[in-house]
């Protein structure tokens, strides 16, 4: 068996950095973080204790190719501490979204994509 200590980072395949640099650093607000000067281009950044790691690669076979917000699909959930703060800047900024408040998880969820399409989980514990 192997002994696990914790989830590092995630990676996500990208193709307009500039966009999703945007996204995940403006308007999700996360910390950019430095990255070794690898023959990529990317970004890293910081949630919690854990990376989210960006790489651009153009021929990934995990980039979805529509803007279908399908909340069985595979993504990444990030906790937030404000349910309606984090709705009114995703509505402020124009980024579509889904919401979920009765979820069978017990989490208050808001779904929401990047500008590639890499599905994103905002949620936090239902009241």
């Amino acid at each position: 068996m192997i002994e696990m200590e914790g989830l590092h980072h995630i990676s996500l395949s990208i193709t307009k950095l500039e966009e999703c640099k945007k996204f995940y650093g403006h308007i999700l607000g996360l910390p950019e973080l430095d990255r070794p000067n690898f023959d990529f281009h990317g970004a890293w950044y910081q949630i919690g204790h854990q990376q989210l790691h960006l790489i651009v690669h153009p021929k990934s076979n995990t980039i979805r190719k529509e803007n279908n917000i399908d909340t069985k699909d595979g993504h990444i959930a990030i906790r937030i501490k404000d349910y309606d703060a984090a709705l009114k800047c995703l509505q402020e900024n124009r980024v579509p979204y889904k919401e979920n408040k009765g979820s069978k998880s017990g989490f208050k969820q808001i779904f929401c994509m990047d500008p590639d399409y890499n599905l994103i989980e905002l949620n936090v514990d239902q009241d």
